[in-house]
């Protein structure tokens, strides 16, 4: 009977440890998963790159950018919100899902413009994706727009170049899904954007005019709908030429 009890005291001692090794362990990967997602909240907010961004007096930290990347092609702001971002544009559009600006992996991945457009945004309707972060990083402010007070309150955003500066005047949000070809198939309105002109005016959740002409060019922004597995959300905004500088 003692040689029994010795036993069990000893497997006592046992499931002791390894509970105690689980819980240390459980620990562990509790602190490591709070750690992982703050490296993933604070990429959504790309402020390493913020160094990069050009401004109506220099461009030349932006051309350092570029030289480190050549997909960088552009800049985006969003007046009062958190989208102020380079832009690239990768060999197809699963490239930067999970890359940042300077090409490095990223969860957050970065603001890319569609493998479909003109890089110079040269086409009538441009395309640029983004991830929704929770935190408002990266695209997650997008999904604000449902809002009508937020589309009311936010109309002005810039896109920049090494060559050209864009306003963006904001006027149409659009809840969908991804197989909006209206959106999504750049080609249909290589020629000529007066048709998605037209659906944005049936189709937009709000809407408001902004004097569109028949050679104004339009940008998309769009995001994933968090609640649905398809779902997008797309901001429109006519994009107007604000300076040229001269090549020497």
């Amino acid at each position: 009977m003692e040689h029994l009890a010795r036993l069990a005291r000893g497997g006592e001692k046992l499931v002791n440890f390894v509970a105690m090794i689980l819980v240390l362990l459980l620990m562990l990967y509790a602190g490591y998963s709070l750690y992982d997602n703050w490296l993933i909240s604070q990429a959504g907010f790309g402020s390493e790159l913020m160094k990069y961004k050009p401004d109506a007096e220099k461009t030349y930290s932006f051309e350092e950018l570029i030289a480190r990347n050549p997909d960088v092609v552009a800049w985006l702001t969003i007046d009062d919100t958190h989208i102020d971002y380079p832009v690239v544009q990768g060999k197809d559009d699963a490239e930067y899902l999970n890359k940042d600006a300077l090409g490095e992996f990223s969860l957050s991945g970065s603001l890319f413009l569609s493998c479909l457009n003109a890089p110079d945004f040269s086409d009538p309707y441009s395309l640029i994706y983004g991830h929704h972060m929770d935190n408002g990083g990266m695209f997650g402010d997008i999904t604000n727009f449902l809002k009508e007070s937020y589309f009311e309150g936010h109309r002005k955003g810039t896109l920049r170049n090494t060559d050209h500066t864009w306003t963006i005047e904001l006027f149409s949000v659009v809840k969908t899904d991804a197989a909006a070809s209206e959106v999504y198939s750049i080609y249909t309105w290589k020629e000529s954007n007066a048709g998605l002109k037209s659906w944005l005016k049936e189709e937009s959740l709000y809407y408001r005019d902004a004097g569109l002409s028949e050679n104004d060019a339009i940008i998309g922004l769009s995001t994933c709908y968090d609640t649905e597995t398809n779902g997008r959300v797309i901001v429109f905004g006519k994009l107007e030429l604000q300076e040229v500088k001269d090549s020497e």
